[in-house]
């Protein structure tokens, strides 16, 4: 990544959230579905920061493959019925965008938010079709589609499958590295939690071969991005309440 990117592509930065996220007001289902995403969103910024620093290649769109190890991760680190249900708020994340930005930029680096959806309801269906028939189903997985989706998993699993087994270390290591935390809202205390429980588990698997910083901080937008200068993934605080925006309940 050259440069600060959203995640959320142009919904974030277009639309300041109007809702905000509060522990007393914001329901169960919503404050779950806000986690589930600020989940795939520090996995696909993690994607991104393992491409540099494991030099890792590239054919075809670094966001793209971002996309992948967000739900490769999601698929190979949970039981399935909390995979499943993060799997289903990370695809609503990717469609609430779609229906709230109803002209597609093109240009953008990010592929077209309900290519996104599709993307990742694919992959995660192909990684066990068998006993997910019904999310593909209940998705709107087309059968055309579908009958590759194996095949892409597969795909992804060796690509980056291979570039986990590096790091993978059977006595862990401390190269997540808690940075900077200013945390100012139930959004932002949310996003703190989520950030430090990830990065405790993925120390607990993964030595890196150098420091990856992780910070929570105000952004004055909603953002998340991996700065390779400083080798720093930085998750903004105000991503959890745009999120509350998007959220099916909304």
């Amino acid at each position: 990544m050259l440069r600060p990117l959203c995640t959320a592509a142009a919904l974030a930065l277009a639309c300041p959230a109007q809702a905000e996220l509060s522990f007393d007001t914001t329901s169960d289902d919503t404050i779950a579905y806000v986690e589930s995403n600020l989940l795939g969103i520090f996995y696909h910024e993690l994607g991104h920061a393992l491409i540099d620093i494991l030099g890792l290649p590239i054919f075809g769109q670094e966001e793209d493959a971002a996309d992948v190890l967000s739900i490769f991760l999601i698929d190979a680190f949970y039981e399935e019925e909390s995979a499943v249900q993060l799997a289903y708020d990370a695809a609503f994340g990717f469609l609430g965008e779609a229906e709230a930005n109803s002209e597609i930029a093109f240009w953008d680096v990010h592929g077209p938010d309900l290519q996104r959806y599709y993307n990742t309801v694919c992959l995660f269906y192909g990684a066990n079709p068998e006993e997910r028939e019904d999310v593909a189903q209940d998705l709107g997985l087309p059968e055309e589609r579908a009958e590759y989706c194996p095949e892409e998993y597969d795909q992804a699993a060796q690509s980056w499958g291979g570039a986990l087994d590096e790091i993978v270390h059977d006595k862990g290591g401390k190269t997540l590295a808690l940075g900077d935390f200013e945390v100012d809202s139930d959004g932002g205390s949310l996003t703190a939690d989520v950030v430090r429980a990830e990065v405790a588990a993925l120390n607990q698997e993964f030595r890196l071969p150098e420091d990856l910083l992780i910070s929570v901080i105000p952004c004055g937008e909603a953002n998340a991005y991996y700065d390779p200068q400083r080798v720093e993934i930085v998750m903004c605080t105000e991503f959890a309440d745009a999120l509350v925006e998007m959220s099916p309940e909304m």
